[in-house]
């Protein structure tokens, strides 16, 4: 018995027999359309002509087509495999060594900058006054002007059955380059809060100092606060 696809032409010979009178659902191997097709009043004498056997909706196994060799079941989707990752070529040796060896060369680079600014501050803060307030955040003491006080203490003497308080120091040229000195220094005193009580002013002994130079000073005022708890001393601005 020989069936012809409807959808695709594509012929099968199939055995006869298997197709009752009221005939049956079969389906395409190659296109995978089904239809109704009606059996066989006899079986055929002849032999059958060599094509493929079809697949009845039963189960039945099919040949492949005339034309062409296709599975017994066609495939009706197609699995597709994920692309094969390929590894990016890495850079040569010399340019990865040229890339390190420029990170090396800049940390270097802010490495010696921060040292500089720390080593050579009061320089800094000579030539630009405002980066005190930075070094000061920082905890390190700088003078914008240059010039400052070192080892400044006081203690109570009596003359004449007087009290006297005599404060002494160093005036010091911090710089690197001569400096003339403020001709004003205030002596502040406080009390334990902090509250001015009492200042008075004097003139230092020189008027410029060369690098690293330092002079000494001292200056005395009779009958001082008693509440007296903290000296200030410093060079006066506008006459304050």
């Amino acid at each position: 018995m020989i069936l012809t696809c409807p959808s695709c032409d594509t012929r099968y010979s199939v055995d006869g027999a298997k197709f009752p009178a009221a005939g049956r659902t079969v389906r395409c191997a190659k296109c995978g359309h089904s239809w109704h097709q009606a059996g066989e009043a006899a079986p055929q004498a002849t032999a059958p002509e060599t094509v493929p056997k079809a697949v009845s909706a039963g189960g039945a196994a099919a040949a492949a087509p005339e034309s062409d060799s296709f599975p017994a079941t066609p495939a009706l989707s197609r699995s597709f495999a994920p692309p094969a990752v390929r590894d990016e070529p890495r850079p040569p040796l010399s340019s990865r060594v040229a890339v390190v060896a420029g990170w090396a060369a800049l940390i270097a680079v802010v490495l010696l900058i921060a040292v500089s600014a720390v080593r050579y501050r009061q320089d800094i803060a000579m030539i630009w006054p405002q980066s005190a307030g930075f070094y000061s955040s920082l905890g390190m003491h700088v003078n914008a002007s240059g010039i400052d006080f070192r080892q400044v203490k006081f203690q109570r003497e009596t003359e004449d059955g007087q009290v006297v308080l005599a404060v002494s120091g160093m005036i010091v040229n911090a710089g690197s380059r001569q400096l003339p000195v403020p001709q004003t220094v205030r002596a502040t005193l406080s009390d334990v809060g902090n509250h001015e009580l009492y200042h008075w002013t004097f003139r230092p002994n020189a008027t410029v100092l060369g690098p690293g130079q330092s002079i000494p000073f001292m200056t005395r005022l009779s009958s001082p606060p008693a509440a007296a708890r903290h000296l200030e001393v410093r060079f006066a601005k506008d006459g304050s």
